[in-house]
């Protein structure tokens, strides 16, 4: 039974059996027809147990695996391994059938490759998945042909497997190697011209050209009888807390993804950033209640715990407890923190309602709000209206791009630093809004 499970007629034999039948049809009027579509069937069963003589002479002529990362990066594209090798004597033609997860629904995903006698080859495809959770892979189907290509042999190898997929740790490893080659201006990220100095002192050495003339140690100048300076660094240590929004607001959908992801990997990557500058980097996230909390810490260790905390984060569909992300951060953040809230308003008046909240928030800590403008109104914005219909969608459409400044100004007049940026433009806007801030000393 399994034998006859194996086997799949090709393209090629039911050409060849059409054209049997096409003689013998043929052959009620002509005799010769006849006696070729007699010849024809036998040669027809005699290559055919010749094919599945071939594909059968060995137990495994084909060995296919599939080689998957430990994890899966959210919004980017993974690389998926297939490792092959040809058992057989003579050439293949393989048809492979992977089971991916249905998360990607996939109904028609299928590879092909041609392996000469004994060859091993690696093959590769993209999967980019937008969901963050658990990817279960099925059996992996290679269809086998031979020389003669009558029929296919199918090796259903049996490699389930679940891969997580957390969030976006191959973006946060690009930044990270930008920030350290000192190539962040590639990526959009701005310089900021730093305003004065920090007062923590790191070293006294030789002057340099474009040394700032106002750190000139004199004393040590007059003893080693060449300039010396006086060279101070950033200030280390500080805490810099993203807060998510999982409400309602944050699961609205844009290229595949929810804000709530973007969210999440941007968080990640200013998380990474943060503890490369020698501060401490903490998570809070929020929806009708408070979801987690984990305190700001400074050691490399901390990116793991944050990237578990965020691989189950996700939105209720509720609407978010500004009133319990106030009570969090007044109960356990005493220091004063750079606090990176990620949210959506898309109205006046739903800030109106959380302002009470914001205002609290930013008189102990630096808050910066980050919310995301409208694409599909801008959009709108720039086609013509013709009709009474697209003048009034245009009309609501700069109604609430008009509403989108007004929330700018309204955050600013209460000493908050508001950041309107669009989903694919979220991590560059976020660093650059902390590096900004660090530059200017205001943690």
């Amino acid at each position: 039974m399994e034998f006859v499970r194996s086997i799949y007629f090709t393209r090629r034999w039911w050409l060849a059996i059409g054209s049997v039948v096409v003689c013998f049809v043929l052959g009620h009027f002509y005799e010769l027809c006849f006696t070729l579509a007699q010849l024809g069937l036998l040669a027809m069963v005699l290559l055919l147990a010749l094919d599945l003589y071939l594909l059968h002479q060995k137990r495994q002529g084909i060995i296919a695996r599939r080689e998957t990362p430990e994890r899966l990066s959210n919004g980017d594209e993974n690389t998926i391994c297939l490792l092959l090798e040809n058992c057989y004597t003579f050439p293949v033609a393989l048809h492979i059938i992977d089971e991916i997860p249905q998360q990607f629904q996939l109904r028609d995903f299928a590879l092909d490759f041609t392996l000469a006698p004994g060859e091993k080859q690696t093959a590769s495809y993209a999967l980019r998945p937008v969901v963050r959770g658990e990817y279960h892979f099925g059996c992996l189907n290679v269809y086998v042909a031979g020389p003669i290509n009558l029929v296919q042999r199918r090796y259903r190898l049996e490699q389930d497997a679940m891969v997580p997929v957390y969030p976006s740790f191959l973006q946060m490893r690009r930044y990270e190697l930008l920030a350290i080659s000192n190539r962040l201006t590639e990526v959009g990220l701005k310089k900021v011209r730093r305003l004065g100095h920090t007062m923590e002192f790191d070293r006294i050495r030789a002057y340099v050209d474009g040394d700032d003339y106002r750190t000139m140690n004199w004393k040590a100048t007059a003893r080693r009888t060449e300039l010396m300076v006086n060279s101070f660094q950033d200030e280390k240590a500080q805490q810099v807390y993203c807060a998510i929004d999982m409400g309602r607001v944050m699961k609205a959908p844009f290229a595949g993804m929810s804000l709530l992801d973007y969210a999440i990997n941007a968080a990640l990557v200013i998380a990474n950033i943060a503890i490369r500058k020698q501060d401490k980097a903490g998570l809070i996230t929020f929806s009708h209640q408070l979801e987690a909390l984990l305190p700001a810490d400074g050691r490399h260790t901390q990116m793991g715990r944050i990237m578990d905390v965020l691989y189950n984060q996700s939105t209720l569909y509720l609407e978010s407890g500004y009133e319990q992300l106030h009570a969090a951060v007044f109960r356990h953040i005493k220091q004063r923190s750079l606090i990176i809230l990620y949210t959506n308003f898309e109205t006046l008046s739903g800030l109106t309602r959380q302002l009470p909240y914001l205002r609290r928030l930013a008189r102990r800590h630096l808050l910066v709000i980050v919310f995301f403008q409208n694409t599909e109104l801008h959009s709108l914005l720039e086609q013509s209206a013709a009709t009474t219909e697209e003048i009034y969608i245009k009309t609501v459409a700069e109604q609430l791009d008009f509403e989108k400044r007004q929330i700018v100004k309204e955050l600013e007049r209460y000493g908050m630093h508001p950041v309107l940026t669009t989903p694919q433009g979220l991590t560059v806007a976020a660093i650059n809004k902390y590096l900004e801030l660090k530059a200017r000393n205001l943690i």
